[in-house]
């Protein structure tokens, strides 16, 4: 094979990410009309159809490099030229670390053996640091001559939604007196102040958020303005301050934001500063560039494990039925593998526990499912499995490993947010504590209902507890669509032989649910249990779930504010 040949394969996978890199950003660009008509179905499936296109160019693209390569397919020499070659193609690019990813998906579904190699793929891309200067042309500048009222103003009228304010006056006054109250009490403007605010914006479910910062006090205070559109018109819904509420909206358990990015290093790189505490890996996944996240977080624990000297260890809790999970404790992630064969009364394939794990990565996770990335052939160095973890790892998934020299692969896994599993952080937490973590495990439940996701084994140990004490359900292997559910109320015994039945003596269907049966279950810790019941009746009640499954069958998508409710201007306008 000649070097124009390859240079004609490096055209092939170049072309493919042009594709669809372009075809992203028209799905992206249909989300403010979806947003201006109100068109919450539409915008949801152009959700969808955005997370589906990358796979589905890579099949396009994948077949093409295999005839193209023929019998070079599987020399090494042949891909470090390819990898030169393309790197000559995009290391001038905007989006060249995209590319870059894009070609690593190429290269693994091409090559024999599905391998992770620097020489012949981007393992350790030279170009994945962010900017260290933000272009000014990324976002709108405020200067300090001008008063708030007047800042917002400008701010308002910089931003077209496509359709009308609801109440511009208003808005205007809730973010000055909301600006006065928090934030100029305590650090008052000065001639060095000035707001940015990023020229996109990003969309998700029924908003739409403007993100910004205010550089005063001799340092950048970052915000969120979220506005919401229902049949009076557009109007600001709060204005954020509170960053662990700002990394709530960002979070690992919401669905990707759509914004017509045009450089994302230097969206990522702006974001960094507002929201300083997450990753760029997690910030890639925020905005929708979740193929790179999943490379940008590999660099980044390939990195962590060159600079730590921990073993993996099984991760805290009960041990699941359907999956063997392990962690690194100084890294906050667990790997989530699907055993060779499953504990009763679990009698599903592993096939089907991967299509439960793909209906949620395309799914409205409402804040309360974590994402997740799969990984095939994920190498871990041998020396730092711990006996056992080892041994545990071959009793359960002996299928999935593969041992080479010093390194321990495994075939197929999920990686996931650690979290503190929820029957363990009750067995230690104070009654207040517990009260208001219980409270939020049923406001979860409820959640995800209303966002058609059924999480069927409703068990404290299917649910972690963040470090805002959030509660996060993230055992998927038995989801289901809530729309699919039988929710019926028990059929009250009438007879003696009914009455002391060992077993059921009605007819019970394959998707029926008996809401009354969540209380001899959901809560164990004695002190909460009655507290828990008392606080959350509609989740025992078969006519509540109906309600909502009426809801969902009318085609209503109920919007799941990221933030309290009690922060919202007008708390009474529905959306």
């Amino acid at each position: 094979m000649t070097k124009n040949d390859l240079y004609q394969t490096a055209l092939t996978i170049l072309n493919g990410y042009d594709q669809y890199i372009s075809n992203f950003n028209q799905v992206t660009r249909e989300i403010p009309a979806n947003f201006v008509h109100r068109d919450w179905k539409a915008l949801q499936e152009n959700h969808k159809k955005r997370l589906r296109l990358y796979k589905d160019h890579l099949k396009n693209i994948v077949p093409l490099c295999r005839d193209q390569l023929g019998e070079r397919l599987a020399h090494a020499d042949s891909w470090k030229d390819l990898k030169s070659l393309y790197l000559e193609k995009i290391k001038a690019r905007t989006d060249k670390e995209l590319a870059a990813t894009f070609f690593n998906s190429v290269f693994r579904k091409t090559y024999p053996g599905n391998s992770t190699q620097e020489a012949l793929m981007f393992v350790e891309a030279p170009f994945d640091e962010l900017p260290a200067k933000i272009d000014t042309s990324l976002f709108f500048s405020y200067p300090a001559r001008d008063n708030i009222q007047t800042i917002f103003r400008k701010i308002l009228n910089d931003f077209d939604f496509g359709a009308p304010y609801y109440d511009l006056e208003g808005d205007i006054t809730f973010l000055e007196k909301e600006v006065q109250q928090v934030i100029f009490s305590r650090y008052p403007a000065t001639s060095e102040t000035i707001t940015q605010v990023l020229r996109d914006i990003f969309y998700r479910n029924k908003a739409a958020y403007l993100i910004g910062r205010t550089f005063l006090g001799k340092k950048w205070m970052p915000f969120i303005i979220p506005f919401v559109h229902n049949e009076k018109g557009v109007f600001a819904d709060t204005l954020i301050f509170d960053p662990n509420i700002m990394s709530g909206i960002f979070s690992y358990t919401r669905s990707y934001f759509m914004a017509p990015i045009q450089t994302p290093s230097q969206t990522v790189a702006f974001l960094n500063s507002v929201i300083q505490h997450k990753r760029p890996y997690e910030l890639y996944n925020a905005i929708g560039f979740n193929k790179h996240g999943k490379t940008s977080f590999y660099r980044d624990f390939t990195n962590h494990l060159r600079h730590s000297k921990d073993d993996f260890v099984l991760a805290q809790g009960i041990k699941g039925m359907v999956m063997t999970v392990f962690t690194l404790p100084s890294y906050n992630i667990v790997f989530k593998l699907i055993k060779d064969h499953f504990d009763p009364p679990k009698n599903m394939t592993r096939q089907q526990v991967r299509e439960k794990y793909k209906l949620v990565g395309l799914h409205d996770r409402v804040g309360r499912m974590a994402d997740t990335h799969e990984f095939e052939n994920f190498k871990l160095p041998l020396h730092r499995i711990h006996p056992e973890l080892m041994q545990e790892l071959k009793k359960t998934v002996n299928s999935l490993l593969r041992i080479e020299g010093d390194t321990l692969i495994i075939r197929h896994l999920y990686i996931e947010r650690r979290l503190t599993p929820l029957n363990i952080f009750l067995e230690d937490c104070s009654l207040e504590l517990a009260r208001v973590v219980v409270n939020d495990y049923a406001k979860a439940i409820l959640q995800m209902a209303q966002a058609n996701i059924f999480p069927g084994d409703m068990m404290t140990k299917n649910f972690g507890v963040t470090r805002q004490n959030r509660v996060i359900f993230y055992d998927y292997d038995e989801i289901e669509f809530l729309v699919k559910m039988n929710f019926r109320a028990k059929p009250k015994p009438e007879t003696y032989e009914q009455i002391y039945s060992s077993t059921p003596w009605y007819e019970i269907g394959e998707n029926d649910v008996f809401p009354e049966d969540f209380k001899r279950f959901m809560i164990g810790r004695s002190d909460v249990r009655d507290f828990f019941i008392e606080s959350n009746p509609q989740l025992f009640d078969p006519e509540y779930w109906k309600e909502i499954q009426t809801k969902l069958t009318k085609g209503e998508l109920i919007h799941a504010y990221p933030y309290p409710e009690s922060m919202r201007f007008r708390s009474e306008e529905k959306v």
